[in-house]
């Protein structure tokens, strides 16, 4: 069983940073593809960002394309979400969520990630 742990997450102003790291535990995850949704209050859970097993293809939700940054570090089985320029409306509560095998797509489905961490808050004040 994979377990997933989030950190990194925090208040900042409008147009500040912030780096989240999801590091799973148990085994490593270099066959997995990683992503990260978020969750508004009211709202459903959306991708927000995914990164393939190999590293070598990443895919963003549109609003956040051009701010946010996934990155993976094998050898420390970690991870990450780079958010800059943030915005009031990107509050929410972010998942780190894992993908068995070794497609070469990034997949935004929900449904077909297999492993999800229990999410950590972020909240942009205006």
């Amino acid at each position: 069983q994979v377990q997933l742990v989030e950190s990194g997450g925090g208040l900042v102003q409008a147009g500040g940073s912030l780096r989240l790291s999801c590091a799973p535990s148990g085994r490593t995850f270099r066959r997995y593809t990683m992503g990260w949704f978020r969750q508004a209050p009211g709202k459903e859970r959306e991708f927000v960002a995914g990164i393939s097993w190999s590293g070598g293809n990443t895919y963003y939700a549109d609003s956040v394309k051009g701010r946010f940054t996934i990155s993976r570090d094998d050898a420390k089985n970690t991870v990450y979400l780079q958010m800059n320029s943030l915005k009031p409306e990107d509050t929410a509560v972010y998942y780190c969520a894992a993908r068995r095998g070794t497609l070469a797509a990034v997949v935004t489905n929900i449904s077909e990630y297999d492993y999800w961490g229990q999410g950590t808050q972020v909240t942009v004040s205006s």
